[in-house]
């Protein structure tokens, strides 16, 4: 079952690299305590157009987006928090995109957004979407057809909010 508006984030754990290299397990439940989140996910990192377009997008509009009611960005993708922190930094997100490695897929499963891309081998993956989460409650959420790019975007977001 995907996730819907309205639906509560599943309380799965997720990683992120710490300044010190260090991985830093988060609990969902607790990371979007509080807070609204703009939430975006993509197939992986260092592909390409999540390299080109997708992160970058995020990165250049942290700052309008927080002027939008955004008090965190996260991008989540199923890879492991190392990946996820050197392709952070390789992009410039401290300070901007919070990079959360769901390396076991486990809460792209759990959101239903998960896309079996084991025949051009890269197993399984998450789809590409968006969404905004406002005290662990998603309020708003944006699927992209497989294959592209678009109503996941951080100028798309922009544009809604």
């Amino acid at each position: 079952m995907v996730i819907k508006v309205g639906d509560k984030i599943p309380s799965v754990t997720l990683r992120h690299l710490n300044e010190d290299g260090s991985v830093n397990a988060v609990s969902a439940d607790d990371y979007f305590k509080g807070k609204t989140v703009a939430v975006f996910g993509l197939p992986g990192a260092y592909t390409r157009t999540c390299s080109s377009r997708h992160l970058p997008g995020y990165v250049t509009n942290s700052a309008a987006l927080q002027g939008k009611g955004i008090d965190e960005i996260a991008c989540v993708s199923v890879n492991d928090a190392f990946v996820m922190g050197a392709w952070g930094k390789e992009h410039s997100a401290g300070g901007k995109v919070t990079m959360l490695g769901d390396g076991s897929g486990e809460l792209t499963a759990a959101l239903g957004l998960t896309v079996d891309r084991r025949e051009a081998g890269m197993g399984i993956r998450s789809q590409r979407y968006s969404m905004v989460v406002q005290d662990g409650v998603v309020v708003e959420l944006n699927v992209e057809p497989s294959g592209e790019y678009g109503v996941s975007s951080a100028e798309a977001m922009l544009g809604r909010r």
